[in-house]
């Protein structure tokens, strides 16, 4: 008698990707289309998860901009590989500007993860994980933010010389992406229910120069403006030094682009100026500055300012001071000078002490919270149209056209005076301003 015996298979679960992003907005889109192409080649992928198997596989985006960003990168990395050691990760790969920059370093000092990638090595890390570049998917991302909002990102990598800037050293020269693409993609967001486009490169005033041998951001926000179902289109990192005023024209023209400009101007007297090598002057500054808000005279400005850089003294401190007074910036940011290697400005001497740095940061820090709640008690009694992210108690939260996500104000609309679901526009009569948020509530 013969007998058969048969032996049950049990397949093999494939690894999940657990993709870990660190660093800024344009890394927030480039860990995006990453996680769109594995899900196009059928990948199980999710961002940033607390679940993870011992057969999964982690890959972090990096971070190596400045010392405190370099640091927790480093300390992402070293978490992740220790889990590897001790088996409860299968791989570990990282990617971004941290490993662009230092490679070599990372793979003798961290030698059990197990590949390293720089930025513009997409198709080597997707071969890594099994998947391969399918242009069909450009355009196709799989966001981590809300879905009523995307960053957006226009151009990657830099031509300006800033002394104080690694951004070269990691992205390379500036390449605008072509306008059709950028369309295209907008296109594919709004159908998916994105309303708000925040766009977004090292330099947004530069594009075009390279493909269209002219500066083309105002076409490509008029071409982006007629996407149906786009109903905030907002600016982010745009430069001083020639910058093309044709864009205010079309902010003027065009209701669904924000009155909002984010301009990093990182310091205001000559000598710094110069020696960071910015193309500018302070009165040059001043003038453009006082121009855009001739042309667009209800505009939110944004800026950067860089506290400590090598030579500044208390006199120059105490001008840009007066300058953040005097100019009045909607929403201001400011950070300590970070020496960074082979840049132009690391030949220079580090010479102003940390607590001086930080010193005057906080000084900066307390007149701009100043400067922002008297310009919010302005608002107080005035009806905004706000679009709503979220829900936190008997709040939504939601911003206007003057505030980005993350880094500005936000309106708190009381629950109880009417229902707002998320990505939403509302309009939302304010009541009380506080330092850096509205509060209001539900108007018809």
């Amino acid at each position: 008698m013969n007998t058969k015996t048969s032996t049950k298979i049990i397949p093999v679960k494939k690894p999940k990707i657990n993709v870990i992003t660190l660093g800024c907005s344009k890394n927030t889109y480039d860990s995006e289309v990453l996680m769109g192409q594995l899900r196009g080649n059928s990948l199980d992928v999710v961002h940033e998860s607390n679940q993870i198997g011992k057969n999964d596989i982690v890959v972090i985006n990096t971070c190596g901009f400045i010392d405190n960003a370099k640091q927790e990168s480093i300390d992402t990395i070293l978490q992740y590989s220790q889990l590897k050691d001790e088996g409860k990760v299968g791989k570990v790969i990282v990617t971004g500007c941290l490993s662009e920059r230092y490679k070599p370093e990372l793979e003798a000092e961290i030698t059990n993860v197990d590949a390293y990638f720089g930025t513009n090595d997409l198709n080597n890390l997707l071969h890594s994980l099994g998947a391969n570049y399918k242009h069909e998917l450009i355009g196709e991302r799989l966001l981590t933010t809300p879905s009523h909002y995307a960053y957006f990102k226009i151009a990657e990598g830099c031509n300006r010389p800033c002394s104080f800037c690694a951004i070269p050293l990691m992205r390379g020269k500036h390449v605008s992406r072509d306008m059709e693409e950028l369309v295209n993609e907008a296109k594919i967001l709004a159908a998916n229910g994105t309303k708000e486009l925040i766009l977004i490169a090292q330099d947004l005033t530069y594009y075009g120069l390279d493909i269209y041998g002219k500066r083309n951001l105002d076409e490509l926000l008029r071409r982006l403006s007629d996407v149906k179902g786009i109903e905030w289109i907002r600016l982010q990192y745009a430069y001083p030094s020639g910058f093309p005023m044709e864009i205010l024209d079309a902010m003027n023209e065009r209701e669904n682009i924000c009155k909002y400009l984010d301009m990093p101007l990182q310091h205001i007297t000559d000598n710094m100026l110069k020696s960071m090598r910015r193309g500018i002057t302070k009165q040059k500054t001043i003038d453009i500055v006082n121009q855009i808000r001739d042309k667009v005279p209800n505009i939110a400005m944004r800026t950067t300012l860089i506290c400590g850089y090598p030579g500044e003294t208390e006199q120059d401190f105490e001008e840009m001071l007066s300058w953040v007074e005097e100019t009045r910036f909607d929403r201001l940011g400011c950070f300590t000078y970070s020496h960074e290697e082979k840049t132009h400005a690391h030949n220079l001497v580090d010479d102003v002490p940390e607590e001086v740095k930080q010193a005057r940061v906080d000084a900066i820090m307390e007149l701009q919270q100043g400067i922002s709640f008297d310009i919010n008690q302005d608002k107080v009694g005035k009806t905004y149209k706000v679009l709503v992210d979220r829900k936190e108690g008997d709040f939504f939260i939601g911003r206007t056209e003057f505030d980005s996500p993350e880094v500005d104000n936000e309106v708190l609309i009381d629950a109880a005076t009417g229902y707002a679901a998320n990505g939403t526009f509302v309009n939302v009569k304010i009541d009380r301003a506080e330092d850096f948020d509205l509060y209001g509530q539900i108007v018809k």
